[in-house]
């Protein structure tokens, strides 16, 4: 039989079985196939191409000259596929990458604007060249301002590379990515998810957090993600819970300031320079005598330096004072150690 009409103002029921089956689609939606891959973005797609024109520049520093201009024809060669213009300027010391008229993907831009950021910042071309493909995407993380001391900046900084950069190829590993530390920035280019994970870890160090904690955690996190029966539940339980302890102790003082007791009168007034001379005799004296006084005053210091210093170069020819060595009584026998022994077969 036919379903029977609503009547104005309600909605017929829907049958169980489309109920079911279109919270199974939902549910499907919600997972990403393993495997799957956006497909590529083609002229097809848009065969018209772009209205305007589209241009990036970047300064690179003055030491970066001689390995952009060996590696600039592979640079355009890779711009070229993708109908990007690049140019190198050596005279004002930038990169600059211009669409086409035959360039069609409208994000290739930005692409070629992040590969660009990354040969001024140090990165290989090898690696660099990579930020044009779809599932990469690059992220320069500034870490200069993070820190105001320049010696514990240098500390931290030193610390994300770890031993023999031991740390930075740890986090590459678990990341998927390319981590660059340079100067005050550090780049990374990689997958969405592992460069997520990288500015955490970096940030993190800046803020005096060891990295070895977050490592710990990404490792935790990649043998939890191997069991698709964890994939929808919590992971709080299974993660490490790391408290900051500050054991650093209040130093005390060198010297410690003693209250003194509370007098109502206040302190007597300092004697000034007229009052010492009153009170010396010297302010009765004429200018001559003041004169000459103060000269023999500084003769009495010259000459009591001057026999200090002696006494000081003298020292070094006053003989130092000998042990008394107490010789054996005859006929009692007398154990001596092999440091007197040989003092006393020298002397005889």
């Amino acid at each position: 039989a036919a379903p029977r009409k609503a009547e104005s103002g309600q909605v017929a029921p829907a049958s169980k079985g489309r109920s079911r089956k279109k919270a199974v689609n939902e549910s499907e939606l919600l997972t990403v196939p393993d495997g799957w891959k956006e497909p590529a973005f083609t002229r097809e797609d848009n065969p018209r191409g772009l209205l305007e024109e589209s241009s990036f520049a970047t300064l690179f520093p003055k030491y970066r000259e001689a390995y952009l201009k060996e590696c600039w024809p592979l640079v355009q060669k890779a711009l070229n596929e993708h109908h990007v213009n690049a140019t190198l300027d050596l005279i004002e010391g930038s990169i600059t990458v211009t669409t086409t008229k035959k360039t069609f993907d409208p994000y290739v831009i930005i692409r070629a604007r992040d590969l660009i950021k990354l040969l001024a910042r140090s990165v290989p071309f090898e690696q660099a060249v990579r930020v044009l493909q779809d599932d990469t995407a690059c992220d320069i993380i500034k870490i200069g301002s993070l820190v105001r001391n320049r010696e514990r900046f240098i500390k931290r900084r030193q610390r994300l590379i770890g031993p023999k950069g031991s740390t930075l190829k740890a986090l590459e590993l678990l990341t998927n990515c390319y981590i660059m530390v340079q100067g005050n920035t550090v780049s990374a280019l990689g997958p969405f998810n592992g460069l997520k994970e990288v500015r955490k870890v970096v940030l993190d160090t800046m803020k005096n957090i060891h990295p070895i904690y977050n490592i710990k955690t990404l490792m935790i996190k990649r043998e939890l993600s191997k069991d698709p029966e964890l994939r929808t539940q919590s992971w709080e339980r299974f993660l490490p819970q790391f408290k900051h302890k500050n054991l650093n102790k209040r130093k005390e003082p060198k010297k410690k300031s003693v209250k003194k007791e509370y007098t109502p009168f206040p302190p007597p007034q300092p004697e000034n320079q007229i009052d010492k001379e009153l009170a010396s005799g010297e302010y009765f004296l004429k200018e001559s005598q003041k004169k000459r006084k103060r000269v023999e005053e500084i003769k009495a210091k010259q000459a009591e330096a001057v026999r200090r210093r002696q006494e000081e170069r003298n020292k070094a020819f006053i003989p130092p004072k000998e042990k008394r060595v107490v010789k054996p009584k005859k006929g009692n026998v007398c154990f001596l150690s092999l440091e007197s022994f040989l003092l006393l077969l020298f002397k005889a």
